[in-house]
């Protein structure tokens, strides 16, 4: 398997990751890839804004008022600021419920600064803080909005999640007899499908195609320009999905998955882009998506400027003295004529 993500402490390799790619059309056709492009792949939160659209398919959506951000947030792992914290809270408020309602379980904030005024507080971590409340708030309004049972929203044969198994079926052309479910960190159902039906599902979400399904196709773009006019709701502070989305502006769209997964789109061509690292290493995943953008020709020296931390991304010591750097080391193979 090809050393595709080189880890130098020095000018010596240490380290590697082997990462698989794909990149599609909004038709399926493979434009490139590297290693297997058709690995079996649980995208974890990458798949958030699929997971979002029974939100907005329902009404539910406009029933409870959802404003951009809110449905941005729907579709984040966010870092567990306040105005993250705070927007969760409001769709509890319109939902009439307590937090204590949320089923994703609870762990620190990611961003540190939230994490620091909490413990300065004295307060308990609770788990409107958690990454995923955000989607869960989501699929708790879907459920009281349909008059459904909100105490096993996560139960795979609970209609919230039937109605996201459908949607990421649909849009992703994966069957769900075929799709192998198992559980998420956050307790609820999680789907492993194939990389490039993933990628396949960020090429409709970035460029919705109405000649396919009109009413699907406005809902992913009010989902996309959702995440791309409020990359902050997606992630947070110096987060790298946020980070991305605002150098691009409108250009792309972009979540992140769990085990190194990333899931982006090209809202002018209509391209998606899946990348899974193969051993779950996280620090490859910011570098190989700015190595496959590049290689793409997408973007200019301008945007990279503003994110070269991510590019190559730095090793630091315990002295905070830079003693090395990850880089990217594949180049993407053209499939198209082959494909075809």
């Amino acid at each position: 398997m090809e050393k595709s993500i080189l880890v130098y402490r020095g000018s010596q390799v240490e380290s590697t990751h082997c990462v698989h790619i794909a990149v599609v059309n909004r038709e399926g056709d493979l434009l490139y890839s590297v290693g297997d492009p058709n690995r079996m792949t649980f995208p974890r939160s990458s798949m958030k804004p699929f997971q979002a659209v029974p939100l907005v398919e329902t009404g539910a959506a406009d029933h409870f008022a959802f404003d951009a951000p809110a449905l941005a947030l729907s579709c984040s792992s966010h870092s567990g600021e306040n105005y993250h914290r705070n927007t969760v809270l409001n769709i509890l408020d319109k939902l009439e419920l307590q937090e204590e309602a949320l089923q994703c379980g609870t762990h620190t904030p990611w961003n540190m600064e939230s994490y620091k005024k909490l413990l300065r507080a004295g307060k308990d971590v609770t788990p409107v803080y958690s990454n995923c409340s955000g989607k869960h708030s989501g699929m708790l309004t879907t459920a009281v909005h349909l008059q459904e049972d909100i105490s096993s929203y996560r139960d795979i044969n609970h209609p919230v999640q039937q109605r996201i198994l459908t949607a990421i079926a649909e849009i992703c052309s994966f069957s769900k007899e075929n799709i192998q479910l198992s559980v998420d960190g956050c307790g609820v159902p999680v789907h492993q499908i194939p990389l490039i039906n993933a990628a396949l599902g960020y090429a409709r979400l970035a460029k919705p195609d109405k000649e396919v399904n009109e009413q699907r196709s406005e809902i992913l773009t009010r989902i996309r320009d959702a995440m791309v006019a409020h990359p902050e709701m997606v992630g947070g502070t110096n987060r790298f999905d946020t980070d991305l989305m605002r150098a691009f502006g409108a250009q792309i769209v972009s979540k992140a998955g769990a085990e190194a997964v990333q899931c982006l789109g090209l809202t002018d061509a209509g391209i998606g882009i899946a990348i899974k690292v193969e051993d779950g290493g996280t620090r490859a995943v910011s570098v190989a998506t700015i190595e496959v953008l590049k290689q793409l020709g997408v973007g200019n020296d301008q945007i990279y400027h503003q994110l070269s931390k991510y590019a190559e991304a730095p090793v630091y010591n315990a002295r905070k003295e830079k003693i090395g750097a990850v880089k990217a080391n594949f180049l993407l193979a053209k499939r198209l004529d082959e494909h075809k």
